[in-house]
């Protein structure tokens, strides 16, 4: 690494690198690691997913078939909702750092603003009605949230000052997405077992091919800069180099190839959570040593489908099929 490269990174700032998937809140480093796990019921356990951290440390969950938008407080254990407009059925959720929580409105084809403090709730139709708005994660600085349209083979770009939106082609069913550290948009294209690319300066789109049958599902950027990968098709996480545009290690997972890797999250000190959907199962690396942690949920029939880690390093997950938040600490 060159002098000059050195001297760029340490002039970045710490929350820009710090672990997990762009969903507002910068993931924390836990002070210990003992596996334990507690879960809450959520007051309306309708398809209920996406959990995001909030700037208070509260947890924000998108409740797609009940249409509503819930909130947990850790310190009460207490749960608040708000209805959403008819017909939004929210897939995706994020809370940025004004606390304002951001929905991809998947039965309406919109983004969605929420101000939890007021309770006002705006929509934002995107170009492409019948898309699927689908997941969503928002640039360091807030003023940018990108999306992808799974039906609409589309990756959105959502100016958040004037609500503009802008959308990309692509293809393959573009699912979990993530920002490197150069700005650029990387994003699953689960249906064609490949990774796009989207450069935002140019509007350029690149690839890289995966194996066959590996049908990548989510991502997420680890502090070093590197991207971590669930194939869900072949149950294992993949370590991509953004700017070698390659991948760089390869990981089983341990219930083999049936187990179904889904969500993927990473903490502020690297290290790296991924789940086995059939298998009820949360599977921690460390990648430094290689050591692999699984962590057996305790209520079956999870169907976990995205994870995030809040600012003390604590894992969150929302078992979409049995109606519990869950947290691992």
């Amino acid at each position: 690494m060159n002098t000059r490269l050195i001297l760029i990174l340490a002039l970045i700032s710490p929350l820009a690198w710090a672990g997990g998937s762009h969903y507002g809140t910068p993931a924390g480093t836990p002070a210990s690691f003992g596996g334990q796990v507690s879960e809450w019921a959520v007051p309306t356990p309708a398809f209920a997913r996406d959990p995001a951290v909030a700037p208070d440390g509260s947890i924000f969950i998108a409740v797609m078939a009940g249409n509503k938008v819930a909130r947990f407080d850790p310190a009460s254990q207490t749960f608040k909702e708000w209805n959403l407009p008819r017909g939004h059925h929210p897939h995706g959720l994020l809370v940025d750092r004004k606390g304002i929580v951001w929905t991809t409105g998947n039965g309406n084809g919109t983004i969605g603003r929420l101000d939890p403090a007021s309770g006002a709730m705006r929509e934002w139709p995107t170009p492409t009605r019948d898309g699927g708005p689908h997941t969503l994660v928002i640039s360091d600085d807030g003023s940018t949230i990108w999306f992808t349209l799974q039906s609409g083979n589309r990756i959105g770009r959502l100016d958040t000052a004037s609500g503009r939106i802008i959308e990309y082609p692509s293809s393959g069913g573009p699912y979990g997405l993530t920002l490197d550290r150069q700005g650029r948009v990387w994003f699953c294209r689960m249906g064609d077992d490949r990774l796009g690319i989207l450069d935002p300066a140019t509007g350029a789109m690149s690839e890289l091919a995966l194996p066959q049958g590996s049908r990548p599902r989510r991502m997420a950027t680890a502090p070093d800069g590197s991207l971590w990968v669930t194939l869900y098709g072949h149950n294992k996480l993949v370590q991509v180099d953004p700017a070698a545009r390659r991948v760089v290690r390869e990981v089983a997972l341990p219930t083999g190839a049936g187990g179904g890797a889904y969500a993927v999250t990473v903490d502020g000190a690297g290290i790296v959570w991924a789940n086995e959907i059939s298998h009820d199962t949360v599977v921690r690396l460390d990648p430094k040593s290689s050591e692999l942690k699984v962590v057996k949920l305790p209520t079956p029939g999870a169907g976990i489908r995205k994870m995030i880690v809040d600012a003390q390093g604590q894992l969150w997950y929302m078992g979409s099929q049995n109606g519990r938040l869950g947290r691992v600490r």
